[in-house]
């Protein structure tokens, strides 16, 4: 009796990894770009400011918080709200260049801004760094010398 053949594709697997690993990360790429909004254009980010702008529970946003915290991209201060670190700074720098990028994208080839949007803040954090370096070069192609 000989066992069934299991189909295995290294490429395959490394695909889906990679995908798991961007969803995982995507959730705190959203807190520490809001944060880094929020500081800009508030002061402050205040855990039910986050909480509110993400549609998410009060709770979720503390927990979440603290996660950010466990990740060293976020630190808090008693009575002051949510800051971010130097790490936490850089990253959401990161996301939102990436994020800007992909909407420039989608605008050249047609997408309408608020669908251009929205498509951005699934695909920012899922498309690869050779993927963006392909966009940067076709939107350079299109603006000419």
């Amino acid at each position: 009796m000989t066992e069934p053949q299991i189909d295995t594709c290294p490429a395959e697997a490394a695909r889906h990894a990679r995908a798991r690993r961007a969803q995982a990360g995507a959730l705190l790429e959203d807190y520490v770009e809001l944060i880094a909004d929020l500081l800009a254009t508030e002061g402050e980010a205040r855990p039910i400011d986050i909480a509110r702008r993400l549609g998410v529970a009060h709770a979720t946003a503390v927990n979440t918080i603290a996660r950010l915290k466990r990740e060293g991209l976020a630190h808090a201060k008693p009575y002051r709200g949510v800051f971010l670190t130097e790490a936490g700074q850089a990253l959401a720098e990161r996301v939102r260049d990436r994020h800007r990028l992909v909407v420039e994208l989608l605008l050249a080839v047609g997408v309408p801004r608020e669908a251009a949007e929205g498509d951005a803040e699934g695909i920012e954090h899922f498309v690869s760094e050779a993927a963006l370096a392909a966009f940067r070069d076709f939107l350079d192609r299109q603006r000419g010398p």
